[in-house]
């Protein structure tokens, strides 16, 4: 319990900031503007750590301790999630059953994408994900889905990100009211508490990056979801977006959702907006 004293208490300055930023006074409650809420969200991050580089954010907590900074910059030569970059690679380019490829399914043949999803449906009126489109496309040429919390999903999409790395986040909203409802309730989902800690998204990732939680640091929200899929010691192999928000509930010890559930998706759309011009990391490499 010790340890989290620190991390509940946080940075006065930080939790008013937080508060400000949460407010929906300060946001125009009667309208939904995700282009204001970008670039209040990445200004708050700019001003709490002006000497991190704007485009450090995506690597997490590397960017918020120099030690560990340049001890993974040491571990990127031989990088741990290497095998799955390799195992994603075979993957994308063995034919189904059918004779296709995933490459049919996707825009460009599905390479340096990764900065473009999620992605808002207009005609499905919902917000789709890289994980989620991946599955429909292995549906379609007559495949099982995959687990989306398991190593093959988490392969195929470093594959897919690291032939996005560097190119900037590029996330749209389309001028529907579906999509500004979805913008908005990933927003509400990051930031509302819950579980029996009764710790929001924010918590940790707004108030109190930089900050320990036991041996981890926590990340900043900015840019976090850039660097997925992660290969984690904690794991000791990688994890998808999908594992990455299942694993936050368990550890607030609120009930998670399902993978790629409304909620998860809609969260992801509104991390992802906001980290726009952000360049694509992923896959990562986390404590």
């Amino acid at each position: 319990m010790k340890a989290r004293i620190p991390l509940l208490l946080g940075s006065l300055s930080a939790a008013l900031v937080a508060f400000v930023l949460t407010s929906p006074g300060v946001f125009a409650a009667d309208k939904v503007d995700p282009v204001a809420d970008a670039k209040a969200f990445q200004n708050f991050f700019f001003q709490k750590f002006p000497n991190v580089k704007h485009e450090d954010f995506v690597n997490g907590p590397y960017s918020m301790n120099e030690d560990m900074k340049r001890q993974w910059q040491e571990k990127e030569e031989f990088p741990p999630y290497e095998f799955a970059l390799d195992a994603g690679k075979e993957m994308f380019s063995t034919p189904f059953k059918n004779g296709k490829t995933y490459a049919d399914c996707f825009p460009n043949g599905g390479i340096g994408i990764r900065q473009n999803y999620p992605y808002f449906d207009e005609k499905e009126g919902k917000v789709v994900t890289l994980e989620l489109a991946l599955n429909r496309c292995r549906e379609a040429n007559g495949e099982a889905p995959y687990s989306y919390v398991k190593d093959e999903m988490a392969s195929l999409t470093a594959y897919m990100a690291y032939t996005s790395r560097g190119k900037l986040m590029d996330i749209k909203i389309p001028d529907d009211p579906r999509a500004l409802a979805a913008f908005e309730n990933g927003k509400r989902y990051f930031y509302t508490r819950r579980g029996q800690m009764n710790f929001s998204c924010a918590s940790c990732h707004v108030q109190s990056p930089g900050e320990r939680i036991r041996a981890e640091i926590l990340a900043p929200a900015l840019g976090i979801l850039n660097a997925m899929p992660i290969y984690r010691s904690e794991w000791s192999g990688m994890g998808t977006t999908s594992r990455r928000f299942v694993t936050c509930n368990s550890q607030t010890r609120a009930v998670p959702l399902e993978p790629q559930a409304d909620e998860y998706r809609d969260v992801e759309y509104f991390l992802s907006y906001v980290a726009n011009g952000l360049p694509i990391s992923g896959p990562g490499a986390r404590p």
